[in-house]
């Protein structure tokens, strides 16, 4: 009876080898992170989102986008204000944080468009004058 457990052993693992070795060849493995880095978010899921107003979803994409951005993950955080800017489009704080991480990715058109949005919800901020020089040197 000893002499079998060793052999159940072997059998067990080898569909698993294989398994492995199919999907390796099919291509269902995901693809090796560029620069050792692992990826920012996965986006692959797959499913179409249909957007409506809904600003407490806006205001989760901004909190979970502002920890990607701390954590210098400038293109995730962008893709969480960009999906704030969907549930919420007249949210100015979203089109203002959108603006930063699209100029931290040195994308200036993007952030020229999404500095302009954030002017024309919250003209009258604080901030107004800066925003419309950063547009003036972006262009």
């Amino acid at each position: 009876m000893s002499r079998w457990i060793p052999a159940l052993v072997v059998l067990s693992v080898v569909p698993f080898q294989a398994q492995g070795q199919v999907l390796k060849k099919r291509g269902e493995t995901p693809p090796p992170a560029q620069n050792g880095m692992p990826p920012e978010e996965d986006t692959s899921s797959g499913t179409n989102k249909e957007y409506g107003f809904n600003p407490l979803q806006a205001k989760k994409e901004i909190n979970v986008g502002n920890e990607y951005y701390k954590k210098g993950s400038y293109r995730a955080a962008a893709g969480r204000y960009s999906e704030a800017t969907k549930w919420n489009s007249g949210d100015a704080e979203a089109w203002l944080k959108l603006g930063e991480a699209q100029e931290k990715l040195k994308d200036h058109k993007a952030a020229r468009e999404a500095y302009s949005k954030y002017l024309e919800l919250a003209s009258d901020a604080k901030n107004a004058d800066e925003i419309r020089k950063k547009v003036e040197k972006l262009k």
